[in-house]
Order: C-alpha cells, then structure tokens, then sequence
C-alpha cells in the first residue's frame, strides 16, 4: 500500500513554507547568515518538537524562521520541500507564505517573492510539479499591519493565487479582518482561511461569511455546528485537513480518534496535507501513510481524497484533467 500512496497523484493546498524548514538546512542557513540559534545542536532541536499547543509550536515555528535572509535562502527552502515532496508523489503544491516575520526583520518581499517563484519555476522543469503561490496573513497582529501588506504587495498580484489566514486562532475571529479581505476580493485574489482548528465552529463560519474564502483550512471543529455540517455538505467547501499536525499539536490525542472518519461521512469535501511537514512527523505521504494505518482506508478512498485536492487547486483547467485522469487511472 506505501507504495500505491506513493504513486498516487497528490495535491499539496496546506503547506506553509516556513514549516518545510528542517533543522539540517536551519543550522546550515545559520551559520551562513551569522544567526545564533537557541539550540546547541540539530538533536536539541528535534528535541524540542513537544508541543503542547498550536501557540508552543509558533514560539519555536517564528524563532527559525529568522534564519531566512537571502533571495538563495527562500529558494534552497523551497527546493528541498520540493524535492521530497516529488519523492512523496506530490504534483501540485499550494505554497502559503508568512511575509510578516520577514518584513519586520528587513527581509523584503522581492526577496521573499523571488527566492519563492524561481524555486516554483525549477520544480516545475525538474519534477513537473506545478504551484502556486499563497501570502497568508498573522491573525495575532492588527489588522492593519495585515492591510499595509497586502497594499505592499500590489506589484506580485497577478502571481499570488490567494490570500490566507493562519497564525494564533484562539481570541482572534475571521470577522477582524474582514476589510482587509473585502480589499482582497476588489483585487480578484482568491481568499482561503484557518478556522476550526483550535478555534470553535462559529470561526468557520465567521470564515465564509465575513471573509468570504473558498476554503477553509484545518476545520475539523465543524462537527460541534449541525447547521455548518449542512452548508458545508450544500457548497462543497473544501476542508484542508492536516492530520499529524493536528496530534502533534494535541487537537486529537490520537490519529485514531481523529474526526476524519466522520467529516467523509458526512460527505464533507476533504483533502489530506502535511501542514508544517518538518514539525509535525513528515510530508505528505506519511500523512496518508498514517490514515491508512489508523482508519484502514482503501484505494478507492485516497483517490476521492486526492480528487477533492485537485478539484479544490488554484490550477489551469487544462493540468486539472490530466492529473485527474491519471488518478482514476491509479
């Protein structure tokens, strides 16, 4: 079965960049880039991968990020995401990006853009895998930091695919950043946020009524709302869910006990993704690994699953087809 799931044609839409950064690579930039990290040694790092909520995690996700410098850095990050993600079978990526961290350290976003895309560039010659770019914003930060970046970025909006949502959930609901969506929308840029992860259902629906968004990433707290259960069926709103990340940050104890099982049995539009693949156990394939292991899901359930990712992708209609067509051919 490893091997099926590793042929499969995957599409990766919940993958932030940052999180791709292996301790190898950050003690490598570190040492480039003059940075003193906290840990002594790559082993003290991993060591450090206890989290016992989404919040431990982005205390040590925003300390080795500042590691990222340079136009190279951004690029050598992506490219080994890249190169294990193609191992993994992945074919399309959807690349979040948080320029926030970055800008307050003086980091620009040319740099950050142009590391980005000339390593989405060279995977799509080397592996044909094809991506796309998305800036996500901080949900723990003002609003209008969020909109003076958006404004910022106004010579890469024809390639940026969406805008996003992540960050601390908890105290910080969809509705505070309504303008800055609302401007987003003004600009044609698709509109995708966190919501429902450690956040309560109503953020969820905060999500596709204040902010208007096509997706909705993580979200397995919809089950507590019937009536969001029911929309969420009605518009087909895709869910992207992260099933290590959600137990390594204790949102389920257990893969076992994961609401997956039921969110398909609601006939929810769910798709499998790695999150912060280098924090939370591996990338996408022992993501699927780990669900066939824990729900004993069948072929036939993973390709509806890959499906979903690929019918949910910012793609062209075109690459959609013939990766559709090579799943059902799997």
């Amino acid at each position: 079965m490893k091997e099926w799931l590793r042929t499969l044609p995957k599409a990766e839409l919940h993958l932030h960049i940052e999180g791709t950064l292996e301790p190898e690579l950050m003690f490598e930039l570190a040492a480039r880039n003059g940075i003193r990290l906290a840990w002594q040694s790559v082993e003290a790092l991993r060591a450090a991968y206890d989290f016992d909520s989404l919040q431990s995690f982005l205390d040590l996700y925003y300390r080795g990020m500042s590691v990222l410098c340079t136009q190279q850095d951004f690029f050598e990050l992506a490219m080994a995401y890249f190169e294990r993600a193609h191992d993994d079978g992945v074919v399309h990526v959807e690349l979040s990006f948080d320029p926030q961290p970055h800008l307050e350290r003086g980091v620009t976003l040319q740099t950050i853009l142009a590391g980005l895309e000339s390593a989405c560039d060279e995977a799509r010659r080397r592996f044909d895998i094809s991506s796309a770019l998305i800036m996500s914003f901080l949900r723990d930060r003002p609003a209008q930091e969020a909109m003076a970046v958006l404004e910022q970025a106004a010579p890469w909006y024809d390639r940026l695919a969406a805008v996003g949502l992540d960050s601390a959930e908890v105290g910080n609901p969809p509705e505070k950043f309504t303008a800055v969506f609302e401007r987003a929308r003004a600009l044609g840029l698709a509109r995708i946020a966190h919501a429902g992860e450690e956040g309560p259902a109503d953020y969820i629906s905060g999500a596709l009524d204040a902010l208007d968004v096509c997706r909705i990433d993580h979200g397995v707290r919809c089950l507590e709302d019937e009536a969001l259960v029911a929309r969420l069926h009605s518009e087909q709103i895709p869910l992207t869910v992260c099933p290590l990340s959600n137990v390594y940050l204790k949102v389920f104890e257990r893969l076992e006990s994961h609401c997956l099982p039921a969110l398909l049995d609601n006939g929810l539009c769910v798709t499998l993704n790695s999150d912060d693949p280098a924090y939370f156990g591996g990338g996408m394939l022992a993501n699927f690994m780990a669900c066939h292991e824990a729900f004993g899901w069948d072929e036939d359930a993973f390709r509806e699953l890959s499906r979903n990712a690929l019918e949910a992708a910012f793609i062209d209609d075109q690459r959609r087809e013939r990766l559709l067509a090579a799943i059902a051919a799997h």
